[in-house]
């Protein structure tokens, strides 16, 4: 396998160790040495450090330094370890929360290639490129300021002395030019460099470079977190929303010189726990229902400035039920003391007459709603959803989880 192509695969809350072959692509140290120094820009939230090796977390998603694609997978214990079936899993879950816009990958040069997480958030993005430029890129104003052979704008006194004391037929000015070469433009163009840098060897490397090819020109700039918060989108610039989008996930999850300058870094990660909620909530949102309202991330204040807030809030004409969702294994145990003092908690505060607690699995487990001592109107329960419909990311489960609260007309 080249050095360019090699692609290791492996499960969230696996284990890596460098020196070893893993189905024969070699982990190194300084792969190691790199996600390390990734981990601790990171708050060390991605992995655990051992001896000679990482743990990985409940993070999921891919990790590309040179030579070296990671993908990390989520999987349920007890699960098959078919790398492709839980690859797609991931895929749907990421499209049915928004967070992934595309249908399909290419597939012209596909077939004879590994394809991973990275390469389809590549393809959506020059996929959105090719569309700005069919569609006519947008010109905007901006200030030229340098010697010019006619006077126009404003001309710099102090620097046209300076520079052209001897040059009569030139002017030092700043003026206003109306092109292509504008920030949005420069953003765009940044995350096509760094697409150009990690496609090197496979199929999506022709593609970027003809996408460059038909795109204007313009100058290089420095982008960071700030740069993102301080742009508007506004009726002109609409389009350009979703390829921004991708363009920052590029841009802020590069790492040019993560370890010593000797390895470049492009790491796309997703907490699972949160990609869980969000799924959840997708599909109950999807659910037509008269009068049925569902949220997500409802907050309330609860002490001193500090606010609570269930992960789905659903009502029902006079009925409110609120949905923890949980991304890990429980077994056949029972939820921690915490989870029931939570759950007791959101009961009370949202008039809520059942809660649940909501894993993931390989099979159902209809909850079994039971009251906690002394409150007979507040109830709780354990709600196993299996994820999975004949080997594919199951895609009614909304229903299945309102049946459950007895709400379903169907």
């Amino acid at each position: 396998m080249s050095k360019r192509n090699c692609i290791l695969q492996v499960f969230e809350h696996s284990t890596l160790y460098y020196g070893r072959q893993y189905n024969d692509v070699k982990f190194e140290e300084k792969h190691f040495n790199a996600l390390a120094k990734l981990n601790q820009l990171h708050n060390n939230q991605y992995f655990t450090l051992l001896h000679r090796g990482i743990k990985f977390s409940q993070y999921v998603g891919v990790i590309k330094l040179d030579g070296l694609t990671i993908e990390i997978l989520p999987k349920i214990d007890g699960g098959s370890s078919d790398e492709e079936l839980w690859q797609k899993v991931l895929i749907n879950m990421l499209r049915a929360t928004k967070r992934l816009k595309v249908n399909k990958v290419g597939q012209a040069n596909v077939n004879k290639q590994q394809i991973h997480l990275l390469d389809i958030y590549f393809e959506w993005f020059l996929n959105e490129i090719q569309l700005l430029v069919r569609q006519g890129l947008i010109k905007q104003y901006r200030t030229k300021i340098g010697n010019v052979k006619a006077l126009k704008g404003k001309l710099e006194f102090a620097a046209h002395i300076n520079q052209n004391l001897i040059h009569k037929e030139r002017f030092h000015t700043s003026h206003q030019i109306y092109d292509h070469d504008h920030q949005i433009h420069q953003i765009l163009s940044l995350a096509m460099d760094i697409i150009g840098q990690f496609s090197a060897g496979t199929y999506l490397y022709s593609k970027c470079k003809r996408v460059q090819a038909d795109f204007p020109a313009v100058s290089q700039v420095t982008v960071n977190a700030n740069t993102f918060k301080k742009l508007t989108v506004n009726r002109k610039t609409q389009p350009y929303k979703t390829a921004l989008e991708i363009a920052r996930l590029i841009i802020l999850n590069f790492a040019p010189n993560i370890s010593s300058g000797k390895e470049k870094m492009l790491a796309l990660l997703f907490d699972m726990n949160d990609l869980w909620e969000e799924y959840v909530l997708s599909k109950l949102k999807t659910v037509h229902m008269e009068g049925l309202l569902v949220k997500g991330q409802e907050s309330k204040s609860f002490w001193n400035g500090i606010k609570i807030r269930p992960d789905i809030v659903i009502r029902k004409s006079d009925k409110t039920y609120v949905i923890d969702t949980k991304w890990k294994n429980i077994g056949v145990g029972k939820p921690s003391a915490n989870d029931l003092r939570q759950m007791f908690v959101y009961n009370r505060y949202w008039n809520s007459y059942r809660a649940l607690l909501l894993y993931p699995s390989l099979w159902t487990r209809k909850p079994e709603f039971i009251p906690f001592e002394g409150d007979e109107d507040q109830q709780c329960a354990i709600g196993k959803l299996n994820v999975l419909d004949d080997g594919i990311l199951k895609d009614n489960c909304g229903v299945e989880i309102l049946e459950w609260f007895f709400l379903s007309s169907y």
